[in-house]
């Protein structure tokens, strides 16, 4: 197998995600509110997933001993941590993507409260899928973090990989960054900070780390059959709970106003 055979196996549930209906239904203030509130999660399992990449490809430990892994791969993952948790804001400021999200949030007027509270109380969990249990939280966010973090306790790095590789941010469309930017004209420049970290997320996924990353899964796969198989089952899956997150902030959009529930942590 190889990569090319995974994104053709993947081809079709790739598509019902650039296609899916959400994006057409984003169309007040509150509606992005209501996406961002819990996308937010998505953006955290990120950050999560890329630390542990750091944490195993590179050597994070004391004292320092040398990695077996390839030098251009833990630079790749070394570049993205530094993207992720040291960017640039619009106004100068140094953060991590996860705060620029919470920003962004305050600046719309969405509730961060939830999010927060959330990875306040996960700080420090050494079992995070016994800390989700406890949880309850709104639409489908339970088990696409699940998921995420069930692969990082299972710690097979081809895996791992699979899911940064091919269910990562870039799954947002253009067409939802056109949405975001018309509503930013309506309300004033209310969605800056979204749209900035949008289209942060488009530069830094673009030309070179797409292309790495696919190295990468070739490479922690190299001609074993069975993890080849693991990587094509992973990504499979890393869509279909994305497309679960879509579906249930979809449904909490279409819900009256009055019965959009917040989380309860």
């Amino acid at each position: 197998m190889s990569v090319e055979e995974i994104k053709s196996e993947i081809a079709s549930l790739r598509e019902k995600l650039l296609q899916h209906p959400i994006y057409k239904e984003l169309d007040s203030k509150e509606d992005i509110n209501t996406f961002m509130e819990q996308h937010a999660f998505a953006v955290w399992d990120f950050m999560s997933l890329v630390k542990w990449l750091q944490n195993k490809i590179t050597c994070t430990d004391v004292p320092w001993s040398h990695s077996r892994v390839d030098g251009k791969y833990q630079r790749f993952i070394n570049e993205i941590v530094l993207a992720e948790e040291s960017d640039e804001f619009h106004d100068g400021r140094i953060m991590s993507h996860f705060e620029m999200y919470l920003e962004a949030m305050r600046e719309s007027g969405a509730d961060s409260s939830l999010i927060t509270e959330f990875v306040k109380g996960a700080k420090g969990k050494k079992d995070v899928p016994a800390y989700l249990k406890q949880t309850i939280l709104p639409g489908n966010i339970m088990p696409f973090l699940s998921f995420t973090f069930e692969l990082l306790k299972e710690g097979k790095k081809h895996k791992i990989l699979s899911a940064f590789t091919f269910g990562r941010e870039d799954l947002i469309p253009d067409m939802f960054i056109g949405v975001v930017k018309g509503l930013n004209e309506e309300h004033k420049g209310e969605f800056n900070s979204l749209v900035y970290y949008l289209e942060r997320h488009i530069e830094l996924d673009g030309d070179e780390h797409g292309p790495m990353a696919l190295q990468m899964v070739e490479q922690f796969c190299g001609k074993n059959e069975v993890k080849w198989q693991e990587a094509a089952e992973t990504a499979k899956e890393a869509l279909k709970m994305r497309l679960r997150l879509w579906d249930g902030i979809y449904d909490s959009i279409r819900m009256p106003k009055s019965l959009r529930i917040k989380t309860l942590v």
